[in-house]
């Protein structure tokens, strides 16, 4: 991808134990203040998950002031570059758990970590396996590895459902490779996994955006969406085939709108067409609905804003 941009993208994990995480906090608070940065960064008593988005000068700084610290010290950051902020603003905050996951794990017993490389020899390899995209199922529409499938979970304990199903369908030595956007959603649901006695569980190291600066986009179709104001972003320079549809009609897309009914606020894909059709909504009940966004042509790579913006320009 270019770096002909003024800003990068950080994307970073790292588990360590924090004693104090909310002193953590206010201590990321205080050093990114000071720096030309917006974020989305989770500490808990676990370590720290991170999404930054920072300027070029500024960058460096905040890199070398985070491997600096012992508890961080190895932390490995996948970069990205773009012309402006993703980010509306500095969120820090302290979360519980570094992901949601309503299961017990244990990671010291997660699944083996494979480099980008390993993983496309894996792909391409004649082993008995399974792939499996523990991402939500808009993430997978618009974008996924060839030959993945993704489990049909709204929850983690329903994935402990799906993995006992799978277990049953499976051969013992059959590989289960996993994958999700940065790698963290992979330790716990490896973790998982082996939990549940399966042999050969393999986790992508970095995750789908380490593996499109690694490799490129074989064996990927599609963009690869991301919670941040550009929705969804190709892997790599290498074009890919679309696979995400409009809504509404159909047709090949890949762009993502949130529905102009602000009480919907439905995440969609939606062609030009269709879009105009139903003034940004998802449905024609929506389109009558009394708190919408005003239509215009939209750029799907831009959050919409609150309803106080709207009602402010009418005075």
């Amino acid at each position: 991808m270019t770096n002909n941009a003024n800003y990068l993208i950080l994307a970073y994990y790292f588990f360590s134990p924090l004693k104090n995480p909310l002193e953590e906090v206010q201590i990321h608070k205080d050093f990114l203040e000071k720096l030309d940065a917006t974020c989305r960064i989770y500490l808990s008593e676990e370590g720290i998950n991170g999404q930054l988005c920072i300027s070029k000068s500024d960058a460096e700084k905040y890199m070398e002031w985070l491997r600096n610290r012992p508890e961080f010290a190895q932390v490995k950051f996948k970069i990205h570059y773009y012309h402006e902020h993703v980010f509306p603003r500095l969120t820090i905050k302290y979360r519980k758990q570094l992901v949601a996951f309503d299961a017990d794990y244990n990671l010291e017993n997660r699944g083996k970590s494979v480099a980008p490389q390993e993983w496309k020899e894996l792909l391409e390899s004649s082993q008995e396996k399974v792939v499996l995209d523990v991402r939500n199922d808009y993430e997978w529409d618009i974008g996924h590895f060839e030959g993945a499938e993704v489990p049909p979970c709204e929850t983690f304990r329903d994935f402990n459902d799906y993995a006992r199903d799978l277990k049953d369908k499976v051969k013992p030595d059959t590989a289960v490779m996993m994958y999700c956007t940065g790698g963290i959603r992979c330790e716990f649901f490896s973790a998982l996994l082996k939990d549940q006695g399966f042999e050969n569980v393999y986790q992508l190291d970095g995750g789908v955006i380490n593996y499109g600066l690694q490799e490129g986009s074989k064996h990927w179709k599609g963009k690869l969406f991301v919670f941040d104001d550009r929705l969804a972003v190709p892997i790599s320079d290498e074009k890919t085939p679309i696979v995400g549809k409009c809504y509404h009609c159909g047709k090949e897309n890949e762009d993502y709108y949130n529905c102009a009914n602000m009480d919907c606020n439905f995440l969609f894909m939606c062609c030009k067409e269709c879009l105009k059709q139903y003034l940004g909504c998802c449905c024609e009940e929506c389109k009558q609905a009394n708190r919408l966004r005003p239509y215009h042509e939209q750029n799907p790579h831009k959050p919409f804003k609150r309803w106080y913006h709207y009602q402010k320009s009418k005075t």
